[in-house]
């Protein structure tokens, strides 16, 4: 056995020599991992403007890289495509001197080196291979940079050609770095692409700001073997660095626990409860987004997916704990700050409960939106997607309209709600014979709960747009009707006395309406009478309503054994007996 893992450990180490050496073969006398500092020299001597003039193919120089002398003819430097895949693949295989023959120097001092340059080319080439993302079927491969197009009849059509083709662009700073070919041409040789001289002059900082980071310089060349395209050790880096990560997010939860448990002031307790878990996972994210761009640098396919995923959990993680603090402040102010909305009678608590709900949810809507806008503003292609959206502004116009015509619409509503205020949480509401309170405002529809308990949903157009009742529109005090039906002999004024005496010994009477009885109408066989009777609110007037009809009907039965209650009068014709 031991031999067996002698034999492992020999061919392990023959086969990192041999990579180490194979490495060294390809290297082109350029170091692995190029300093931070400029190779530029001190002493550089810069000559004026290169251009000597221009047409609409190409741009004529007087002079191309002086240095290093004009590309060799066994470079394939004819078109956009060509030139972008000799500079890859030469940097691919580590000949960073050959691929510098596509670079444009001519902006850069004139006593530049041949290793110089190479080494530039090896930078701009990490940059590329970690930041950006290229599209090679997107880049022309003619002479002249236009992009074939196909057509049904496989004729040619005729267009300018390109003197200037961007294949990629990269944020520094404030300012955008556009990454560009330009077709040149130098006194009788014939037109070739180069990398533009602009975008040359920018590699010194872009490799600053996006060259390898502190781990990369540090690890020796045999732990670079790749798994999976990348690096082993920067696969478990990047899981250390997870688990790391985890570990400051959960100790950041248990301390802000612990030292807000220690205050009893209530609002402290609120916030650590609402916000502890939401806190500690935007610390725990920010945590392992800032350390693994300073510590690690992936490269490749990987690279823009990796850092697109990274950048979406940041904002993600940021948007959804300031959404939780606005959840939690609103919360906060709606049970502390805010009287007992369920006391139908205070319509100031009422109306601040509808303010806070509809903001809280317009503040939400808005926050969600920037860190969406964040998010896609990272992404380039999303540009090209907004160019063809206003290319076809107006038909787009018409379908978003109609498919989120009701959804707009209760938006609109929503805000029209919270505005002029026909409704408000706590509320009390009849809509379509259904009697409720007003339960939530949200987005786009009102929850009215019932007196059974049930939940109506109503769409807010529907508020807006139809006739509803609110009973506690401006005052929660409501008077009620109560009916009764009587003979014609009966005494209403004994009715109106007995009232009085009834409405004054109940405690839900609110004294706002004094006692009033009337013979409201005559039908053939009684008499209608209404009392009226007040509260202080929907249910108490329901209730004293219900209870002073339940004692008037006793009392109106017990007058003389049930006389005056209502009767039919039948009239017999007796004289036929009388004949008899």
């Amino acid at each position: 056995m031991r031999i067996i893992f002698f034999l492992i450990y020999i061919s392990t180490f023959n086969l990192l020599v041999a990579q180490e050496n194979e490495s060294k073969k390809n290297k082109d006398s350029i170091n692995e991992l190029p300093k931070k500092e400029s190779v530029l020299p001190k002493d550089g001597v810069y000559r004026s403007n290169p251009i000597k003039g221009y047409n609409d193919a190409y741009y004529e120089l007087s002079r191309v890289n002086p240095s290093i002398g004009l590309p060799d003819n066994k470079y394939n430097l004819q078109t956009p495509q060509a030139t972008l895949e000799h500079f890859v693949v030469s940097c691919r295989n580590q000949k960073y001197r050959e691929a510098a023959y596509a670079l444009n120097l001519n902006l850069l001092p004139d006593n530049i080196t041949l290793d110089q340059a190479g080494e530039l080319a090896q930078k701009l080439f990490i940059v590329l291979d970690s930041r950006v993302k290229i599209d090679w079927d997107g880049l022309s491969d003619r002479p002249d940079g236009q992009t074939d197009i196909q057509t049904t009849t496989n004729q040619a059509i005729a267009g300018s050609p390109r003197r200037s083709v961007v294949f990629g662009s990269i944020d520094l700073g404030e300012r955008d770095v556009m990454l560009r070919l330009q077709r040149v041409k130098y006194k009788d040789y014939g037109a070739f692409w180069l990398i533009s001289g602009n975008t040359v002059e920018n590699i010194e900082p872009l490799y600053v700001e996006y060259g390898p980071r502190k781990l990369d310089r540090m690890m020796p060349h045999w732990a670079r073997i790749k798994f999976f395209n990348a690096p082993i050790w920067k696969l478990l880096g990047t899981l250390i660095l997870m688990g790391v990560s985890f570990l400051v997010g959960w100790i950041f939860f248990r301390v802000l626990k612990f030292v807000f448990r220690r205050f009893k002031k209530e609002w402290l307790t609120t916030f650590s409860a609402k916000l502890a878990k939401p806190g500690a996972i935007a610390i725990g994210v920010l945590f392992f987004y800032v350390t693994l761009n300073e510590l690690i640098s992936f490269a490749g396919p990987f690279a823009s997916n990796i850092y697109a995923v990274l950048l979406i959990i940041v904002v993600g993680s940021v948007t959804w704990f300031i959404m939780k603090f606005i959840d939690a402040f609103m919360i906060y102010v709606a049970e502390n700050q805010i009287g007992d909305v369920s006391v139908e009678e205070n319509s100031e608590a009422r109306k601040s409960l509808t303010y806070i709900s509809v903001a809280r949810r317009i503040i939400t809507f808005l926050v969600t939106i920037i860190g969406i806008s964040i998010v896609l503003s990272q992404f380039r292609s999303f540009e090209k997607l907004g160019i063809s959206l206003l290319a076809s502004a107006g038909v787009v116009t018409v379908v978003l309209g109609v498919a989120a015509q009701s959804t707009l619409g209760n938006i609109i509503a929503g805000i029209q709600i919270a505005i002029t205020r026909p409704a408000k949480i706590g509320d009390t509401v009849i809509i379509d014979d259904n009697w409720g309170y007003v339960e939530d405002i949200t987005f786009t529809y009102m929850v009215v709960r019932t007196w059974d308990l049930r939940r109506l949903v109503v769409p807010l157009k529907e508020i807006i747009s139809k006739t509803f009742e609110n009973w506690s529109m401006t005052s929660a005090n409501q008077i009620r009707p109560i009916v009764l039906y009587a003979d014609y002999h009966v005494d209403v004024d004994k009715i109106r006395a007995k009232f009085k005496e009834l409405l004054e010994s109940n405690d839900k009477w609110d004294k706002e309406q004094a006692p009033s009885v009337q013979v409201t109408e005559v039908t053939e066989r009684s008499v209608q009478i209404r009392a009226l009777c007040s509260a202080k609110d929907a249910m108490s007037s329901w209730d004293l309503h219900c209870e002073l009809r339940e004692q008037l009907v006793k009392y109106i039965s017990s007058l003389e054994k049930g006389t005056y209650l209502t009767r039919s009068r039948n009239l017999m014709d007796t004289s036929w007996n009388a004949e008899k």
